[in-house]
């Protein structure tokens, strides 16, 4: 059982960071920030979670069945994250690449202590074990006045390594078109790790830098331990409210400019580009496919089809796709057949994760997977890991990767292009 207490926040931008702050004493934290977007999908402007009272850590196998157990059993608000290689799980697939992060495959926690800010009005819901320290931790984040922006850090300059090289990613997405050209694969999504290693740096820190220079929709600072992921997501993969669904996948980016003419011919040439626009119908189908899988017959619907979003980096084109699950499926279920999503993968699925695996380099684990919560009533809201920084602490390892679509329309050049600007934000935080 939690006891709710509600406030008035009279400086709610201000109150975040404190909340943020206060936050770094637990092991265990989920920090989500909708950065002030009108995104008519978000319930919150911002939610924080900390220090697990139950959790549930896992490798891929049955993690599905695992975490819907978990669920039943818990019937409480739940904080986590679903990583790529779940995939293991869902299709007959593996992941042998390269792992310089190791992060479990699944995590979630069941938070004692829980925040969520929706304009001046504050819900604070405790486990009955904690209710007596309300007003002092109350008290305590209202007088957490610490690093509440970023400043100059006094580190050591960070190397960042490529792990694949610009001559290699070439022939990489040379052999990509091949693959599509002879019928294997009709869109896949190429990924490429850059990272750090013997590298320490303050993650709280990192995250309030990035999240200042990108301002995204679906923020998440997470830390399990040693393990965190600083993101700065503009991507929805999963929403669930009662028996509607929501999928909101990007794909089609562009360049922002200072100058305003500059900056709305980018937009316009983004809504007029045809391989753009073709990469996100392609997916945009391929997530109406599998959304029909647990939906009521007839109700899945495109409600926005290639819609251009500015961000504080880039331009995106972004589709919504809505759906009304059938009363025989679970939400779980809607997770288990939608995963990973298809923005991150290609068409056919499979067959782009079977690509995917032999010509990546990295094992993806967190990046492309989904960070998110359930609530009591099994409703749950998950974002898209890109745009994100992934750091073990204990490892001294850093980490961060981008990719694009690779489509028959490709060309290798501004494929690279498409990531270096993806990794602009990351490099400016890391260097």
């Amino acid at each position: 059982m939690r006891t709710h207490v509600s406030k008035y926040i009279t400086n709610p931008k201000l109150f975040k960071q404190q909340l943020l702050t206060w936050s770094q004493s637990f092991r265990e934290v989920a920090y989500l920030d909708s950065n002030d977007h009108n995104d008519r999908y978000s319930q919150y402007d911002c939610v924080l979670a900390v220090d697990a009272f139950t959790s549930l850590k896992t490798d891929y196998f049955n993690a599905f069945e695992d975490i819907k157990q978990y669920q039943q059993t818990t019937q409480d608000w739940l904080f986590g994250y679903l990583s790529y290689d779940l995939k293991n799980d869902v299709e007959v697939l593996y992941s042998a690449n390269h792992d310089g992060l190791e992060f479990p495959d699944l995590y979630f926690f069941q938070p004692k202590k829980l925040f969520f800010l929706k304009g001046n009005d504050l819900e604070i819901q405790y486990l009955a074990m904690c209710e007596d320290e309300f007003e002092d931790d109350f008290s305590s984040i209202q007088s957490a006045t610490g690093n509440l922006q970023p400043t100059t850090d006094n580190e050591q300059p960070i190397c960042i390594n490529q792990r694949i090289a610009k001559d290699e990613y070439l022939k990489k997405v040379d052999t990509l078109l091949q693959n599509i050209h002879h019928g294997d694969i009709y869109e896949v999504n190429f990924c490429m790790e850059f990272y750090a290693e013997n590298t320490v740096i303050n993650p709280l820190e990192k995250f309030l830098k990035l999240n200042q220079i990108s301002e995204p929709p679906l923020a998440v600072f997470f830390k399990n331990k040693e393990h965190f992921l600083l993101s700065a997501s503009p991507e929805r993969y999963l929403r669930k409210t009662g028996n509607q669904i929501i999928s909101q996948p990007i794909k089609g980016t562009s360049k922002r400019f200072a100058q305003a003419d500059e900056d709305e011919n980018s937009k316009t040439n983004l809504q007029q580009d045809p391989k753009e626009r073709a990469e996100n119908i392609m997916i945009t189908d391929l997530v109406r496919n599998d959304l029909s899988r647990t939906a009521q017959k007839g109700s899945v619907e495109v409600t926005e089809l290639c819609g251009i979003y500015s961000f504080r980096q880039v331009h995106q084109m972004i589709s919504t796709i809505t759906s009304t699950l059938c009363s025989d499926y679970t939400a779980i279920d809607v997770l288990r057949t939608t995963f990973p999503m298809g923005s991150m993968t290609g068409a056919p699925k499979i067959s782009a994760m079977k690509i995917i695996e032999n010509i990546e380099e990295s094992k993806r684990g967190l990046y492309s997977g989904a960070v998110g919560y359930f609530s009591p009533k099994g409703d749950f809201d998950f974002n898209v890991v890109i745009r994100s920084i992934l750091y073990n602490q204990e490892k001294k390892y850093v980490s961060f990767s981008v990719g694009s679509a690779i489509t028959s329309l490709s060309a290798p050049e501004k494929e690279y292009e498409e990531c270096m600007l993806k990794a602009k934000a990351m490099f400016e935080v890391l260097q």
